[in-house]
């Protein structure tokens, strides 16, 4: 994963409201800064975290990282699983880092839309400027019952990031 810058990072949390008892979720292969801002985070505001790491190695150097705290929960994840529900909790926020392959992505959509919250958004990171993987994922999200999509090309130096809400009463 090519670096986020943290600065940026701290303005996209400002869109996270400042309520209780939201929590997070991150679909993540690669990377460090990401989950150490959001564990920083939701630490600060007693959020609860999640990081699905979708790699061994990389859940074994997130457990060296990252402080264990009671706010974050480091799971090693894989998306062949049937669901994705874990002691039934629902998330505000999806965060997407990991290079979701091609043929699953689809699968992966209909399996994250049950464990979201009604009016929840899922954050994706895509290449930067790589405008058919977007038109992709934006079509998929459509026919997966997620609702008001936007991308924001000018906030990172190497990622687009697009979002998307789960409506309340549609589909899955």
């Amino acid at each position: 994963m090519k670096p986020i810058e943290a600065t940026k990072l701290f303005q996209l949390l400002q869109i996270i409201p400042d309520h209780p008892m939201i929590r997070i979720v991150h679909f993540a292969d690669s990377g460090e800064t990401l989950p150490e801002i959001l564990s920083s985070f939701t630490a600060q505001k007693g959020y609860e975290y999640q990081i699905n790491a979708l790699d061994t190695a990389y859940f074994n150097l997130l457990q060296k990282h990252l402080q264990t705290a009671p706010h974050i929960k480091l799971v090693n994840f894989t998306l062949t699983r049937p669901r994705y529900m874990i002691q039934g909790k629902l998330y505000d926020y999806v965060f997407v880092t990991a290079d979701i392959d091609d043929a699953i992505r689809e699968d992966f959509l209909k399996r994250v839309h049950p464990v979201m919250k009604n009016g929840g958004n899922i954050l994706i990171f895509l290449s930067k400027g790589d405008h058919s993987q977007r038109w992709e994922w934006l079509r998929l999200l459509e026919e997966n019952y997620y609702v008001a999509s936007n991308t924001i090309d000018d906030l990172f130096e190497h990622y687009d990031l697009l979002i998307s809400k789960k409506m309340h009463g549609w589909g899955g």
